[in-house]
């Protein structure tokens, strides 16, 4: 097997030339008009955008920090303002049914005109219908009615009282109104005198007081009849002097309104109303002093049912609509009803209706957080509701929930024509996308946003202009080349990629912001390579506590790592570990045992359930990587385990499957491991070394350690040939493998990570299928061999034992390859 050499210089890191960039300082370059290496999901947003129907709406998915948002909402609004803007909307007074106020829809501002023309109306109907009913003409036709009712009501009963008179019988008033009584002169007569009359002339006067009574019934009723007759009368006078204030000025809207069918409905209605309550134009009338000398005034009547309540007013709207809505609460989406409470009795009308974010964007654009949409209650199945029945409703959803019911408005539901765009997370699609079937049938439009972008000269030229945007926008010192050349080649760190630069914006504009601070600090014009070194030392500095925390209890041996020496079946393997804000790699040790048994390989993590499933399966790929390469002439009988030391939270991952093969083939061989040397790396049952992520800050973490406790010159990192595309390390681990301090090995077969760790060649099998002896491999077989052959002997009857330890004392002086 061919020697592996450690990586050159050049291999560790990609460089950006600042000679690449033709600008001095970021000030030449123009601003960047669109986002950069976003190319599918460009599309995918035009292609949702531009389709018209109502299911295709579009969720926008992305890690956080790519841009997802800014990109959605400026395309969106560019796109709007080349479309229509929607109709203004209203409710008005339902007079047949005033639970369920009337929805009226006018073009963009006329909505304003018709609220303002009805509050015109009515504050002149209330100014001069009173002047009407003041006025001599009223006074005079009214008087004239009212004398005609009088003298009409006097002559029936001056006719009955004369009929009374000619019987003997007198009309006399009593508490309960008019009553016939027999008269003696020109006075009622009394009881006594009636009582001292003749049989025979009590008769009579009986029969005469029944007639009269009769006849006193009916003129009753005819007074109540002209008394009806006049209040319709006076009505009728009403109602005409009234119109001459009423028609011209309803007339007017009617004529500036009459192509809005709703409009002129309701006007219709408005003016009947009018008509039938013109009791609430009249002037006000005082009310007699009442206890303690307080004039009372009378309940001043409402006016409100008349006013128009313009819930969408598009007037100022340039295009279609475009609303972020940040707090998608339900009610804040979709409306509400607001109450007042007076006396402690919540009322409401329909002028307290208030609109929602899907009423102002109706006839344009929603732009919601799915997570925010899904954390608030009722607001997701409400949004597909409306999609699917293509309308708007104001309701109260607590109802369904209160014990007692109460009355509240059910305001006309309004047609809705929205695209709807959700932003979230990757995972949130793929839940809804996954476990709702109508999700799938009005979300169709998938637009994702990628985390990293093709590290080619046309994405660098872009990144200087986004760097230019960002310096211009927030007001920061431009850059100079270098500056900007070392950003890109963060951004490729970031990226974890030399062919790759990350696409995660807001981590390149913070350190564009904080370079420019510490350019600003140091009183610099433009901010340099320097600088921006600075902010992103200072960044990890800010976020490296507990990295160098675990450093410290790494240098006085609280947590065991050696990085010198040679021990047997133990190998430093490297992980990473991400609190959230700092990734950094942590060395670990790990160690294995071998002995006689049958249990096979223990992962003792897994026994007290501390590792994952990730982990477990690596376990048995190495076990069966174990029984293809040294088991094909007799079992691979053992027992060994394998454990990570001072691990105290659980493990998962495959990235140290290379690590604890070795730890096992050392502990089998015997040979010693080189403790200067950490391993990562995944493998195969082939033995094939797979890529493993977080290469940079393993190889950087385990160069921290060997600093802190001493830089040898024999020390470093083996990483899968793979991963080496993805290092982009810094500068002093670049500058220690300059300078012969540290080594990093790249390696493509298992095999080859051993040879280095031991110094012994691993060795491969001849024609006969033997390893060369002195070879590791030869030394793991012949252990293996050993152990399996020790194990079959133990278990054996005494007699047959005493037998077979004859047989082996004559076989004592044969090689071992003779004996297999």
């Amino acid at each position: 097997m061919p020697k592996v050499n450690p990586l050159p210089v050049e291999e560790l890191s990609w460089t950006c030339n600042p000679e690449r960039f033709s600008f001095k300082t970021t000030e030449e370059l123009p601003s960047l008009q669109a986002i950069i290496g976003q190319d599918r999901a460009l599309r995918s947003i035009d292609f949702g955008l531009g389709i018209p129907n109502s299911n295709y709406n579009m969720f926008v998915l992305g890690e956080s920090g790519t841009g997802k948002n800014t990109t959605v909402l400026d395309i969106i609004t560019r796109k709007a303002k080349g479309e229509p803007v929607p109709d203004d909307w209203c409710y008005v007074f339902n007079f047949s049914d005033p639970d369920m106020p009337t929805a009226i829809n006018l073009p963009p501002g006329t909505g304003s005109e018709f609220a303002s023309d009805m509050n015109e109306l009515i504050d002149t109907l209330r100014r001069d219908i009173p002047k009407v009913f003041e006025s001599k003409d009223y006074e005079k036709h009214r008087d004239e009615i009212l004398e005609g009712q009088q003298e009409r009501t006097r002559a029936l009963f001056f006719r009955l009282e004369q009929k009374a008179i000619e019987r003997g019988l007198l009309l006399k008033k009593t508490v309960s109104g008019l009553a016939v009584v027999p008269a003696k002169g020109n006075k009622p007569m009394s009881q006594e005198d009636f009582d001292n009359l003749p049989a025979e002339r009590k008769v009579l006067i009986e029969q005469d007081l029944t007639i009269l009574q009769e006849k006193l019934s009916d003129a009753i009723r005819e007074a109540r009849n002209i008394e009806k007759e006049t209040k319709e009368r006076i009505n009728a006078l009403d109602r005409e002097v009234v119109q001459y204030v009423v028609n011209p000025l309803v007339n007017e809207l009617l004529e500036k309104f009459k192509q809005f069918k709703g409009v002129v409905e309701y006007l219709y209605k408005v003016k009947e109303n009018v008509l039938e309550n013109i009791d609430d134009f009249r002037p006000k009338e005082e009310m007699p002093l009442a206890i303690g000398g307080i004039r009372l005034q009378k309940q001043e009547p409402t006016f409100d049912r008349f006013r128009v309540n313009l819930i969408v007013n598009n007037k100022d709207t340039e295009g279609a609509p475009v609303i972020c809505e940040t707090n998608p609460t339900y009610y804040n989406l979709f409306g509400r009803v607001e109450y007042k409470v007076q006396l402690g009795v919540a009322t409401t009308d329909f002028t307290m209706i208030k609109a929602g974010s899907v009423h102002k964007a109706n006839g344009g654009y929603l732009i919601v957080n799915a997570l925010d949409v899904l954390k608030n209650i009722f607001v997701y199945d409400s949004l597909k509701r409306m999609i699917k029945n293509g309308e708007v409703r104001i309701e109260d959803v607590w109802e369904q929930y209160r014990l007692v019911s109460s009355t509240t408005l059910k305001p006309s539901p309004i047609p809705s024509k929205i695209k709807i765009v959700l932003i979230g997370e990757p995972f949130i699609y793929y839940i809804l996308h996954n476990l709702d079937n109508e999700y799938r049938k009005l979300f169709k439009v998938k637009a994702d946003f990628d985390n990293v972008m093709p590290n080619d000269a046309s994405n660098v030229e872009k990144y200087a202009h986004f760097v230019a945007t960002r310096c211009r926008e927030e007001n920061l010192i431009p850059f100079d080349r270098t500056g900007v050349a070392r950003i890109v080649e963060l951004a490729c760190r970031y990226a974890g990629d030399k062919e790759r630069l990350t696409a995660r914006f807001n981590e390149i504009k913070n350190l564009v912001v904080e370079a420019s601070y510490w350019a600003g600090a140091a009183g610099a014009k433009s901010v340099t390579i320097e600088h921006v070194e600075k902010a992103e030392s200072e960044r990890i500095y800010r976020n490296s506590k507990i990295s160098d925390k675990l450093r410290d209890y790494i240098k006085d041996d609280t947590i065991l790592v050696d990085t010198e020496g040679r021990v047997v079946g133990q190998v430093n393997g490297l992980a990473i570990l991400d609190p959230g804000d700092f990734a950094f790699g942590k060395p670990s040790r790990i160690t294995a045992k071998t002995y006689m048994g049958d249990a096979g390989v223990v992962n003792i993590e897994r026994e007290v359930k501390m590792s994952g499933r990730i982990h477990n399966k690596a376990l048995m790929i190495l076990t069966n990587y174990l029984g293809e390469r040294y088991a094909q002439k007799f079992p691979l009988t053992l027992s060994a385990s394998i454990t990570f030391e001072q691990l105290y939270d659980e493990v998962e991952g495959d990235s140290a499957t290379c690590t604890e093969v070795y730890a096992l083939l050392s502990s089998l061989s015997g040979l010693p491991i080189d403790q200067g040397i950490a391993v990562t790396g995944s493998m195969n049952q082939k033995g094939e070394v797979q890529p493993i992520g977080g290469v940079n800050e393993k190889i950087e973490g385990f160069f921290e350690i060997c600093k802190t406790k001493g830089l040898t010159g024999k020390q470093g990192v083996i990483i899968p040939k793979r991963n080496v595309r993805n290092l982009m390390l810094r500068k002093e681990v670049i500058e220690a493998v300059k300078e012969g301090q540290f080594s990093i090995y790249p390696i493509s077969m298992v095999d080859e990570g051993f040879e280095i760790l031991t110094g012994v060649e691993i060795g491969e099998r001849d024609s006969q299928g033997n390893f060369t002896e002195g070879t590791a491999s030869y030394l793991v077989e012949k252990k293996l061999y050993g152990l399996a052959k020790s194990l079959k002997e133990f278990g054996r009857p005494q007699p047959e034992k005493k037998a077979l330890a004859d047989e082996n004392r004559k076989e004592a002086a044969r090689p071992f390859d003779e004996k297999k």
